[in-house]
């Protein structure tokens, strides 16, 4: 007898405490509810904090992302913008959660919760746990390898609720606000900002100015603050995963005379070497 009472408490233990867990979680939602009541927020303070943040060079830098779709240009707020968005307009929840792990696929959903308007919006989707690497497809099986993944796919779907909650008007004046702030940037002058730019590139995409310069049309020397804002667009776009380096140079670009730019930054100065000048007919120029 003793031993069937100690089965059968076993088997009622999951049941209890799955709701032990739901009634500490809807007790945390009703204290969230009402703290966002007692303490509402100044939509004019609010508006103001994020555009605050907005004039920080270190934000708009990474605050619009951009891909190319059937020969146009698609632009929007980046993750990271969202976020602060989010986090300054206050009593607003928002995240990612893995409702569940079967085999070879994670159910996840992600969600932006107006706790004041009860506004919610949530998008529940499927991660499958593979990767493609080298044009084949990588099975993982590694959870970090696979908590990563969610988390990235889990990204971009938080980032449309949260734009889904917070009124379009300021998330338009946000992103105005961070391209003032790239274009009026006194960090450095736009020669160097671009060559870093140009650096960045190469080093972490294996991008070079070649293909950059193709991309434009014109020598990196007559880039504007529009194009050197094009430029942080595509590098944040390929960062957050929104799109791929082919999806905007082309690596079989030849090699081409350089404009320049990028040597003129080198730290070790290294003689020239004499160019000689021949033309077609094969005879010294005059």
């Amino acid at each position: 007898m003793n031993e069937l009472s100690s089965q059968f408490q076993n088997s009622q233990q999951p049941g209890v405490i799955g709701q032990a867990t739901a009634s500490r979680e809807m007790e945390e939602v009703k204290g969230q509810i009402f703290m966002a009541k007692q303490f509402p927020r100044n939509i004019f303070q609010a508006e103001q904090r994020i555009l605050d943040s907005c004039k920080r060079p270190s934000l708009a830098q990474v605050a619009m992302y951009q891909y190319p779709r059937a020969g146009t240009k698609v632009i929007g707020p980046s993750i990271r913008l969202a976020e602060v968005l989010a986090q300054n307009w206050g009593n607003l929840a928002f995240g990612i959660k893995e409702l569940e792990q079967r085999e070879g696929e994670s159910v996840a959903m992600a969600y932006a919760w107006d706790l004041e308007t009860n506004v919610r919006q949530e998008k529940v989707f499927t991660v499958k746990h593979s990767r493609q690497a080298k044009g084949k497809l990588q099975k993982l099986t590694d959870p970090r390898d696979i908590y990563e993944l969610v988390a990235s796919s889990g990204a971009r779907r938080v980032r449309a609720c949260v734009l889904g909650i917070i009124p379009g008007d300021i998330v338009d004046k946000a992103v105005s606000e961070c391209e003032r702030t790239l274009q009026g940037n006194n960090e450095g002058p736009l020669k160097d900002r671009i060559a870093n730019a140009l650096k960045a590139f190469k080093e972490q995409h294996r991008i070079t100015q070649e293909m950059v310069e193709t991309k434009f049309g014109y020598n990196a020397e007559s880039f504007t603050e529009y194009d050197y804002v094009e430029l942080i667009n595509i590098f944040t776009s390929i960062k957050d995963g929104m799109s791929k380096p082919e999806d905007w140079f082309d690596r079989d670009v030849k090699k081409k005379q350089s404009s320049g730019l990028a040597e003129s930054f080198k730290t070790d100065e290294q003689p020239k070497q004499d160019e000689v000048k021949v033309n077609v007919a094969g005879t010294e120029p005059k």
